[in-house]
């Protein structure tokens, strides 16, 4: 009995320490749902944010008519559309986070099912779909005048590419991994002779009757390979020698976490980027049970989803997935990495699987994982919504910190009335508990570098801030790749805690007379090379007490 005594107080020491030397803000469960638009004319099935804080959305073309018109009275002609053969409706728009508002766009091909992602240039690059746009390629411009559009080029790719996940190479180039039947990847833009190779990785996650393996979990790793997931297990491939260079162990308990047993995953936010070895950690979560997909499918019987995450250490000699109880059940959900290294997950049900009308039970709260925590105190419930998000919804990262939030249509077409869930066409945000009024004096504001800067690999980077109350180490600064998000998958979502030289007051005598913030500069060194952190646009970010500042665009080349 002594024994056991002096273990608890053992324990209690070690954790009242761990609370003194922790410098963090603790947020209650809370969290504000807003809705931003209620009919923004289409589901949002595919979101991607730009670096001018526009983000386009779309669905797919042969849904029947949407809810928005086309400009100027333009329609869209296609005599092999079994829906609408004329469709004078817009199955993408452009939504401007600034002013609440959103303009149709035009896709001349099935977008369904597609995948996508940022070049280093800003531009979105967005690849197959479905029927006619199986093998084409369209590119969308920023631009603040509202007269960009969505470019399609025609043979874009040598596969068709349905279901098949994109991700932005350290050269700036995209690979496509997968699809429906296709156990392949490609290049975009194509590369010489191959363009093609073959991955039977992909064929042997292949569950006859299911796949669970379609839209992989795609991360490029810090020493330039990828690790792909499909199904319940991972890769480590050497794309240019098309090499398997690791093989990791299933999860525990061999179930299924891909299309259409849809989990989601996240690359845990990287850290240590001067180091020789960057531990890079892959976070798996959800899903449903193996035979949810058929038992749902032939016999209407909804199985309870996976309550579970796994993580695992991919740099590992010998790498294990750690498995953690998750708050509840949750299939179809996302997992957004948030400016402060937590990882938000959200949207989704707790019974039966991905597919049209094969979801039960949605998921109103929204769950906070602590990666830093240690193992069983990493969840946090935050407030629900009240509008179900399930089989084709989305969430993305906005640079003001909040989480967009759209679509949801379980149903092969446009269906409002006389189902279980309706499509939903409404879009909302959710703002995490850092942005509460109660922590305003704990955010930074950015000085300089001014938004849109260019900064280079392995350079040393003066950040300067503000900061009205009181300001605790570490300070962090943050960069995170806006993503592609679809079914559940984040495509490039990445985010980098960048190494603090150090941090230094810089406010004058007159400065702290007169102005209640307080001026600060930290100095960082940016990632060293582009196999940490492709080139492209990031969303920069100060974080004090665990509270970041609103981000800026920032340009790695």
């Amino acid at each position: 009995m002594a024994a056991r005594a002096t273990t608890f107080y053992a324990l209690l020491l070690s954790t009242s320490l761990q609370l003194l030397l922790t410098c963090h803000v603790t947020f209650a469960a809370g969290g504000e749902w807003d809705l931003l638009l209620s009919n923004v004319g289409i589901s949002a099935m595919h979101m991607q944010l730009l670096p001018n804080d526009r983000v386009v959305m779309f669905d797919r073309t042969n849904f029947g008519p949407s809810n928005i018109s086309l400009p100027n009275g333009n329609c869209r002609n296609n005599p092999q559309d079994a829906v609408s053969k004329i469709d004078c409706t817009a199955h993408s728009i452009e939504y401007n986070v600034e002013s609440n508002t959103v303009r149709p766009l035009t896709v001349q091909s099935n977008t369904w099912c597609s995948s996508g992602s940022l070049r280093p240039d800003g531009v979105l690059v967005q690849t197959g779909g479905d029927r006619d746009g199986e093998l084409k390629a369209r590119t969308f411009t920023p631009c603040d005048n509202n007269e960009c559009d969505w470019v399609e080029i025609n043979n874009g790719l040598a596969r068709r590419r349905w279901y098949s996940s994109n991700h932005i190479l350290p050269d700036g180039n995209q690979i496509i991994i997968g699809g429906q039947r296709q156990f392949s990847y490609e290049f975009f833009p194509k590369t010489t002779f191959p363009n093609v190779i073959e991955l039977p990785f992909l064929a042997e996650t292949n569950d006859r009757g299911e796949e669970n393996n379609l839209y992989p979990n795609v991360f490029l790793n810090t020493d330039g390979n990828l690790f792909i997931f499909a199904n319940n297990r991972a890769i480590l491939l050497d794309y240019v020698k098309n090499k398997v260079v690791k093989t990791y162990p299933a999860i525990p308990g061999g179930d299924p976490r891909s299309y259409p047993s849809t989990g989601s995953a996240v690359l845990l936010p990287l850290k240590n980027l001067e180091a020789d070895k960057i531990d890079a950690e892959v976070l798996v979560c959800g899903g449903a049970p193996k035979g949810s997909f058929i038992l749902a499918f032939r016999k209407r019987t909804f199985v309870k989803a996976l309550d579970t995450c796994a993580r695992i250490k991919i740099n590992d000699e010998n790498p294990q997935w750690t498995v953690e109880k998750m708050p509840r059940a949750r299939v179809m959900g996302d997992m957004t990495l948030l400016p402060n290294g937590d990882v938000l997950l959200i949207n989704g049900g707790s019974a039966g699987s991905a597919a049209w009308e094969l979801g039960r039970e949605p998921v109103f709260v929204p769950d906070l994982y602590h990666p830093e925590n240690p193992v069983n105190s990493r969840f946090e419930s935050l407030n629900p919504n009240t509008i179900p998000r399930i089989y084709h919804s989305t969430a993305i990262l906005l640079r003001d910190g909040r989480v967009l939030v759209g679509g949801s249509n379980p149903h092969a077409f446009y269906n409002f009335t006389g189902v279980l869930f309706p499509t939903e066409l409404s879009l909302e945000a959710f703002s995490p508990a850092y942005l509460e009024p109660e922590f305003a004096k704990l955010r930074p504001k950015i000085m300089s570098p001014k938004s849109q800067s260019t900064i280079t690999y392995g350079m040393n980077l003066k950040v300067k801030f503000k900061v009205a109350g009181k300001v605790k180490g570490p300070v962090k600064v943050t960069m995170v790749f806006p993503s592609f998000t679809t079914h559940s998958f984040s495509m490039n979502q990445r985010l980098l805690v960048l190494d603090n030289v150090r941090v230094k007051r810089t406010s004058s005598v007159f400065g702290a007379l007169f102005d209640k913030s307080k001026n600060y500069e930290v100095q960082v060194r940016t990632p060293k090379s582009a196999n940490i952190a492709p080139p492209g646009y990031y969303m920069m970010f100060v974080v004090n007490q665990n509270v970041p500042s609103e981000g800026i665009w920032v340009r790695l080349q």
